[in-house]
Formats: structure tokens, sequence, C-alpha cells
């Protein structure tokens, strides 16, 4: 049995004229990062590696997680073949995780990501926005072998728009 949690990134700013990969999170899309992570701690598996595309608001968005998530943000691995937005190419790069790894959390982009999830998942979902976070189980034993699973949960900042994140305190 594999999972993969996959998770797109936070809503990136516009206000610089930077290069697409350079963009960083919004205020809201740091707002929407918080309060997702805080959201997901049921979900996660006791044991997982993490990945992330080499773009700025990917990572900011894993290290928000991490943060909230307590795990090492030393701990997520940066591809650059995840700053991708074509589904196929996310495919490829999800089938060559090591199998000693049943648990795969990934951030990366979309249009990749809500492409992936449909092809991958048993129920539709029209746009995993961004902060959206899906939850799947594949009935396989080995990442190559990748085929039609399960959606176990989606969670996206509209669930909870009339929350506002409270961040953990740790006494």
């Amino acid at each position: 049995m594999k999972k993969l949690i996959i998770v797109r990134h936070s809503k990136s700013s516009w206000e610089l004229p930077l290069n697409d990969i350079d963009r960083p999170l919004s205020k809201r899309g740091i707002h929407n990062a918080h309060l997702i992570s805080l959201k997901i701690s049921d979900l996660l598996p006791k044991s997982f590696i993490i990945w992330s595309s080499k773009a700025k608001r990917t990572k900011e968005t894993a290290m928000i997680f991490s943060q909230n998530l307590l795990f090492s943000y030393d701990n997520v691995l940066i591809k650059d073949e995840l700053y991708t937005f074509d589904d196929k190419k996310l495919e490829e790069i999800i089938k060559k995780c090591e199998n000693m790894y049943d648990n795969l959390i990934l951030f990366g982009h979309n249009e990749a990501i809500t492409k992936f999830v449909n092809k991958f998942g048993d129920l539709f979902i029209d746009n995993v926005p961004t902060s959206g976070v899906v939850s799947m189980q594949f009935d396989i034993d080995d990442w190559t072998k990748l085929k039609k699973g399960k959606i176990i949960e989606s969670i996206f900042p509209s669930h909870y728009k009339h929350e506002q994140y409270k961040s953990k305190q740790i006494h």
C-alpha cells in the first residue's frame, strides 16, 4: 500500500516583476498555508518522505507546513523536475520514488496536480486550489506500478474560509 499526500503551493504574489520560479507567497498564501497545514495532522502517516518543487512559492509553502506539522524543513528534498505543470511528467517523477518509502508528501504546481488527481483518483475534482491538499491511497507495493487509487480526503481553503488560523503555542 502506497500513500501520496499532494499539496498545491499556496497563492503567490504578483506584486514584483519576477520570473515565475522566483515568485514568493502572497499574504493570503501565507495565511492559507498556515490554515491548511494545521488541519491535516490527522492525515500524516508515521513516516514519510517529502519532496518539493524548486520554485520559491512551493518551498515557502513546504516550510510553513513543516513548522506547523513539526517536521524538519531540512528533510524536504527539493527536486528541480517538480517545477512542472505537466501531469505526465509529474506521474513519471512519482513513479521514481524509492519503494522503501510507502508515504510521499509532494509540494507542486497546477495544472499537473489537478490532472494527476483526476487520472489516478476515484473522485473528480474540478480544480485543486492553491494551498489545497489531496490525500490518495494506492493498492500497490511498487511506485512504478502506479494505478488508479482512492482519494482519502481533500482539504481546501474554501472549506475553512470563515476561520482564522491560530498558531500552535508550544509550552
